[in-house]
């Protein structure tokens, strides 16, 4: 059993977020299990015989580097009884002829069969590229080619170019999936440049070799997928080490293209085990979890061929509602509410005032927009546990005066403004915070600053307090 350890994102802090990724090596089965039975995994290959594969590439052409490098791979790949293999290819038919392709270019060259390795070789032996490149309607006919009988179905793609007849490939293979014919492709492109790689990565498992040393290694990391599933469960731990939570969304990010994929929500199954899930063990993640606040592990890398399990630890989870005393309605309305780690200046998350919020374990600092704003500091949130967090109701100013004027209302402690108002805005109502507070009111018609009118008050909850000023 080996342990890796990921380390957290400096903008963390002192949160200590640590990923312990565990891979436990199982017995390699080219077979999956259905009630007992072993039933037979198989391997469609779908070979581009495209005219473009006649291109030079590290000294020989394309379709000459691939049908070596296929038939050396599959001589080595020990054949049992429950594993079937067969090829598809395109765009060896017809002769590619500009404004005049042959999009129906595919054909099922070796169907499915047991040890039939020497049978691909030579006739990849035998192609000749110059067609074509008919994918969306190779993956349509790949349907065709599979039994009915149960078993693993999975295709793996080999192309230099992308779809060349109009249609989508990957629509296609949406369909595919969709009716369980066969399990995500894989596509293994050669030399494919960035802008045309999108039109491949939306088909299935997108491995780009850059040469042909590249395409041998991707080749054999492909086989070894598809004859041995990578798969992950993912531990969340509470705050005594047990891996009891669950219902939280988690995302892995592909640290190369930034691609978020795939993005699930967190499940337990009976006996109350974490769900066991097929991951792509080719890129480099970064993870998270989307809780509140968010956890987020960098440099992820799994195990291909085995299984392995993600450990987050420190992922209890407690409630708190952020509420006015009692929680009493104001006149404020509804507003959101700021979360912040404890003694932090960025707010993290909000929510609504009186709105119940899940929340990792911790200490947290809430920020209410009332007027002053209230900071609620050191909110400590427990597992498993329900609180509140409360702050005052507020009162209400009422502002009398038969004259408009420049006026603003300061904390009477910290001077810092809670109000500034323009003139023809002092009149009314105006809801705020218990405390004590100064009016400072110059009519607008003063002549000079000692006009200036000071009038201090003090505000108490559900109180209203009224001022009449005469200018």
């Amino acid at each position: 059993m080996i342990s890796l350890q990921a380390t957290l994102p400096s903008s963390w802090g002192q949160l200590l977020l640590g990923c312990l990724l565990t891979l436990c090596t199982l017995e390699g089965q080219s077979q999956v299990q259905v009630e007992g039975e072993a039933l037979p995994t198989r391997i469609l290959f779908v070979f581009d015989a495209s005219n473009s594969m006649n291109a030079f590439w590290g000294g020989h052409r394309k379709i000459e580097t691939a049908s070596n490098l296929l038939s050396e791979t599959l001589k080595e790949l020990h054949q049992g009884s429950q594993l079937e293999l067969g090829l598809r290819v395109y765009g060896h038919g017809t002769k590619h002829v500009p404004g005049n392709q042959d999009c129906d270019d595919t054909e099922l060259v070796v169907p499915f069969g047991r040890a039939n390795n020497l049978i691909i070789k030579q006739t990849l032996g035998r192609i000749r590229a110059q067609g074509t490149t008919p994918i969306a309607r190779s993956l349509e006919q790949a349907a065709y080619d599979f039994p009915d009988a149960p078993g693993r179905n999975v295709i793996i793609l080999i192309t230099d170019g992308i779809e060349a007849c109009d249609e989508d490939p990957c629509a296609v293979s949406r369909a595919l999936q969709a009716k369980g014919i066969v399990v995500k492709p894989f596509v293994i492109g050669m030399g494919i440049e960035e802008d045309m790689a999108k039109g491949l990565r939306c088909i299935g498992n997108f491995y780009d070799a850059a040469d042909p040393v590249a395409f041998e290694h991707v080749l054999q990391l492909v086989l070894e997928q598809a004859l041995h599933n990578t798969t992950l469960h993912i531990e969340l731990l509470d705050d005594a080490g047990e891996p009891v939570v669950s219902d939280l969304a988690y995302s892995f990010t592909d640290m190369r293209t930034e691609v978020h994929d795939p993005q699930w929500v967190h499940t337990m199954r009976w006996g109350h085990a974490p769900d066991t899930v097929y991951v792509d063990p080719l890129p480099t993640y970064a993870f998270t979890v989307h809780s509140t606040p968010p956890r987020k592990l960098d440099s992820i890398v799994l195990n291909p061929g085995v299984h392995n399990v993600l450990t987050v630890p420190n992922m209890g989870q407690g409630h708190l509602t952020p509420q006015f005393a009692r929680g009493v309605r104001t006149d404020y309305g509804s507003f959101d509410v700021e979360w912040r780690m404890s003694d932090s200046c960025a707010s993290f998350f909000a929510s609504p005032i009186g709105q119940e919020l899940r929340l990792c374990t911790g200490t947290y600092d809430v920020l209410f927009p009332t007027h002053p704003p209230t900071l609620v500091r050191n909110v400590e949130v427990q597992e498993n546990k329900r609180s509140a967090v409360e702050i005052p109701a507020p009162g209400s100013l009422v502002v009398q005066t038969a004259t408009s004027g420049h006026a603003v209302v300061v904390d009477a402690q910290t001077l810092q403004p809670v109000f500034q108002f323009e003139p023809g805005q002092l009149v009314g109502k105006h809801t705020l915070q218990p405390g004590d507070y100064t009016l400072i009111f110059r009519a607008r018609n003063a002549r000079g600053t000692l006009y200036s009118i000071r009038e201090s008050f003090t505000i108490a909850s559900g109180n209203t307090t009224n001022l009449n000023i005469h200018g």
